[in-house]
């Protein structure tokens, strides 16, 4: 075992006979499974018999071991629920070190499995997903196949039939994953099919659909629709692989894939609906990026957000301008770390609406009333209720008129919230950094005019710890 293992989890662990040396009870081990769960979660309870005969059966003779990483209440818990597993835990009283590995892997929910290899690098964050679905071990230690692999082994279709393999070598293109059932994917198919007729396959890029639709006569009708390519329904694997390699976790999402395969944006959606003619295509993602476009990095790191709501568009951009030095600093440091996110991610707010009025509300900041939207709205089909509005996040009802994006972003306002856009208020601009990873916390920054110094001073004291740590409103 390499000092990278000893040096996340400690000199001592946990077993069923007492501690043991966390270097002889790794060592030659193919990977180190980190097991997040505790005894008061249902999940957890139903998961943990499952891995442990996985375990016993197969896993550890594959040459896995498992540390219980514990989030029980207290220590008689711990051990009650230790007394079940065969492998080893992070002793109880290592409280610090439990919250220092959730944080540094980003664990915002138990059950919750990290495999990790010898070095104490990360082979997978979705270890609970790769075991449950390979129980006895085939392909240990599950290391995710590159985008690369994955496609590789597709079937892609056009409107002619077969597609060879090779189409998409050297083209930036689009993934779209969608679905018939989905009531914001058919709004913003047609839309995205227009762009892309009109525009965007004259600059270059290419879509595929990967359809979450439930039977393949689903996926055939709705393909009819669209003017580009698919994966084939069949390979349902692939299709998984790509959600799962991408994190999708809801639709319609649309990722956009660079020349050399590299990731350009998993909030593809926000950028095109932005830019539909593709003046900024490929849509490099900005150092600042503005939370109407999607949560961003808001659930994976720390990020500083600037509330520019009520100011004008020269504010806006001095603030989004103020930010992007030290905002492309930390992604530079963060890829030269090989880091998936940067340590302080940067954003802006400009719009009243739908996530902005969220966090305001979590952080007990003033409420503003509803923003005018970038495009025009218009009375639609309410839907049965199947929507929510981004004025006041109320759940649509049958019984209420519904004003929609006419450009396809998934964006409505009720009637009530409709009628009270263009409403004038001034609120100064205000600096915030919300950490969802460290236990929903969030710090408050200086009001007034946003400027490089008062970012890097609001930054500087954040990584100081000199800042009162406060916690989100849910």
């Amino acid at each position: 075992m390499s000092s990278g293992l000893g040096d996340l989890l400690g000199d001592k662990l946990l077993s069923s006979s007492g501690d043991v040396a966390t270097v002889d009870a790794l060592n030659g081990k193919g990977a180190v499974a980190l097991y997040f769960s505790a005894h008061w979660c249902p999940p957890c309870k139903g998961f943990t018999p499952q891995l442990a005969e996985w375990y016993s059966k197969d896993l550890k003779a594959k040459g896995l071991e498992v540390v219980f990483v514990s989030s029980d209440k207290d220590e008689d818990a711990f051990k009650e629920y230790f007394g079940e597993m065969p492998w080893l835990a992070l002793p109880y009283d290592k409280r610090d070190l439990k919250e220092e590995l959730s944080k540094k892997f980003k664990v915002q929910g138990i059950p919750s499995i990290v495999v990790l290899d010898s070095d104490g690098k990360v082979i997978t964050k979705d270890g609970r997903a790769a075991i449950s679905g390979d129980p006895t071990g085939e392909d240990f230690p599950w290391k995710p196949k590159t985008l690369k692999e994955i496609l590789s082994t597709a079937k892609l279709i056009g409107k002619d039939g077969p597609v060879d393999s090779g189409t998409l070598d050297g083209k930036v293109f689009g993934l779209y994953f969608s679905a018939h059932w989905c009531p914001p994917c058919r709004g913003f198919t047609p839309k995205l099919a227009e762009w892309y007729t009109k525009s965007l396959k004259d600059k270059g890029l290419e879509i595929v659909f990967v359809s979450s639709d439930k039977d393949e006569a689903a996926f055939n009708d709705y393909y009819k629709e669209q003017p580009w390519l698919a994966l084939d329904y069949a390979n349902r694997k692939e299709k998984e692989q790509l959600s799962n390699f991408f994190g999708v976790s809801g639709i319609p999402t649309f990722v956009i894939v660079d020349k050399d395969g590299s990731t350009i944006s998993k909030e593809g959606k926000g950028a095109v609906s932005n830019d539909p003619e593709g003046a900024e295509f490929p849509w490099y993602p900005k150092p600042v990026k503005n939370l109407k476009d999607g949560p961003g990095s808001l659930n994976g790191a720390a990020v500083v957000i600037a509330f520019c709501e009520t100011a004008d568009s020269t504010a806006q951009k001095a603030a989004e301008d103020a930010m992007s030095p030290l905002a492309k600093q930390y992604i530079e440091a963060a890829k030269a770390a090989g880091e998936e996110d940067p340590k302080v991610c940067f954003m802006i707010a400009t719009e009243a609406a739908g996530m902005g009025g969220q966090l305001r509300s979590m952080m007990s900041l003033p409420k503003l009333p509803p923003g005018v939207h970038e495009h025009p709205l218009e009375e639609s089909d309410g839907n049965g209720g199947n929507w929510g509005c981004d004025g006041c996040n109320k759940g649509g009802r049958p019984d209420v008129k519904r004003f929609r994006c006419t450009k396809g972003c998934d964006f409505d306002y009720c009637e009530e919230c409709h009628g009270k856009t263009g409403t004038v208020v001034d609120v100064p601009p205000k600096l915030m950094l919300i950490n969802v990873p460290d236990s929903m916390s969030f710090y408050e920054g200086p009001e007034g005019a946003i400027t490089s110094q008062a970012v890097e001073q609001f930054v500087s004291a954040f990584e100081s710890a000199s800042l009162e740590k406060k916690k989100l409103e849910q």
